[in-house]
């Protein structure tokens, strides 16, 4: 086999079936070129008419004008192979990257990444659901991805609902209670989040209200387990740099 040839198969990596294919051709078609030039050139023409070794040059010149167009035509099949492998590999990637956000989102895994805590007392019992239910929309308006309130994961179905002592957190297929002192942690941009959470007239303004001293922190790391009956791995979060 020619070096050419034997230099094409090395670039081709991890060939599929149809590629390690073309590329024999391809290895084929070069050795048929370095035999078709030997042949032109063999001692055996030394005896020929002129009229006959015309002939035989136009025929030798037009065979190698087909084997190199089907060496062109194989190449480019080839290379079209190889594309086609890294856009699949490339979609098959994005497609693993969006489920595992859906997941997140839904609560079935979870999740880590920089974000915030909030550290709500509440000796009189004066925080309700609507209070926590306030914070949370809050930390989700300004960009929170993932939020737990006492460790319990809130998602789209949850719903806060005020009972003895405390407040429930209710979602579809399962509750949970949640009690004083609150400690509600939000995965996302740590700035926009303790922004967000700081606006006149907000969830802290309202805490302060009530007589009562939350405490706002920066974390560089949470890691917000996914909601009970779920045991999915945790997926990092692409989020902001945590503030300070």
């Amino acid at each position: 086999m020619t070096a050419p040839a034997l230099e094409l198969l090395r670039r081709a990596l991890r060939p599929s079936r149809g590629q390690a294919v073309v590329a024999v051709l391809l290895a084929l078609v070069g050795f048929g070129l370095v035999v078709q030039a030997r042949s032109a050139t063999g001692s055996g023409l030394a005896g020929l008419r002129q009229p006959e070794l015309v002939r035989i040059l136009d025929d030798t010149e037009a065979r190698s004008q087909q084997l190199r167009q089907e060496q062109a035509r194989l190449q480019a099949q080839l290379d079209r192979l190889r594309a086609a492998g890294a856009d699949q590999q490339a979609a098959a990637a994005q497609a693993r990257s969006r489920a595992e956000q859906l997941e997140v989102l839904a609560g079935t895994r979870a999740a880590r990444g920089p974000g915030v805590e909030l550290r709500v007392p509440d000796p009189h019992g004066a925080v309700g659901a609507a209070t926590l239910l306030d914070a949370v929309q809050e930390l989700r308006d300004a960009g929170a991805e993932v939020v737990a309130v006492d460790g319990v994961r809130i998602v789209a179905s949850s719903a806060f609902v005020d009972v003895g002592g405390g407040v429930e957190v209710r979602w579809t297929g399962g509750s949970a209670e949640v009690s004083a002192p609150y400690l509600l942690q939000a995965i996302g941009p740590v700035q926009e989040l303790r922004t967000g959470l700081a606006i006149p007239g907000g969830v802290l303004d309202d805490l302060q209200a009530l007589q009562l001293e939350p405490v706002l922190t920066s974390a560089g790391a949470l890691e917000l387990g996914p909601l009970p009956g779920t045991s999915l791995p945790p997926s990092p979060l692409p989020s902001g740099s945590p503030g300070h």
